[in-house]
């Protein structure tokens, strides 16, 4: 009974970690990569659309990206698409392929992706601090029941706590990470 509970608030902390370091994939930095841009909804054929599903996406030089797509009559929607989003990129196109320069970040943009990055960090802390709570919550009722003992509860309260430093320590270790890549010169 306690390990299931332990179990499945494991697995929503690790999908918390996971949503963080795709979230922050598409935070730009000086450096060209395709997780920038790859989850722009494009709209095709009236349907929004991830860029990643109708393009092709590379990084030929550390400071451009090009993107390809399957059907060369969607590059109008894909500009447009990349213009709409915050990202701050102006593509050119020759027809067939899309460029992005990726200009290097000013210092004040340094500053508010750090931002940015501490708040995305917070929401995901929050997130495995809410699987704590909702998993204490569910010990609780079991004991209530009569299907754990009192003694059970305090060790899934126990393994439940160390449970959540690691993960909070790596929600930490991603944001860490993306903040150096930030404010890599």
């Amino acid at each position: 009974m306690v390990k299931d509970a332990l179990q499945e608030c494991e697995d929503r902390m690790k999908k918390a970690v996971e949503a963080l370091e795709m979230d922050l994939a598409s935070i730009r930095t000086g450096r060209a990569s395709p997780a920038l841009v790859e989850r722009l909804q494009v709209e095709y054929y009236g349907t929004p659309t991830q860029l990643q599903q109708i393009a092709t996406i590379s990084a030929p030089e550390p400071q451009l990206l090009t993107i390809r797509p399957y059907d060369p009559s969607s590059i109008k929607e894909i500009e447009r698409a990349i213009r709409a989003s915050q990202l701050g990129l102006n593509p050119s196109n020759d027809g067939k392929l899309i460029r992005l320069v990726i200009p290097p970040l000013t210092e004040e943009r340094r500053l508010e992706l750090t931002k940015l990055v501490h708040r995305r960090v917070e929401e995901a802390r929050v997130a495995i601090r809410n699987c704590r709570r909702d998993t204490i919550d569910d010990l609780r009722d079991f004991e209530k029941e009569g299907l754990i003992s009192e003694d059970d509860l305090f060790r899934g309260r126990e393994e439940l706590q160390d449970l959540t430093d690691r993960y909070i320590e790596k929600v930490e270790a991603v944001g860490k990470r993306k903040e150096d890549e930030i404010r890599q010169v």
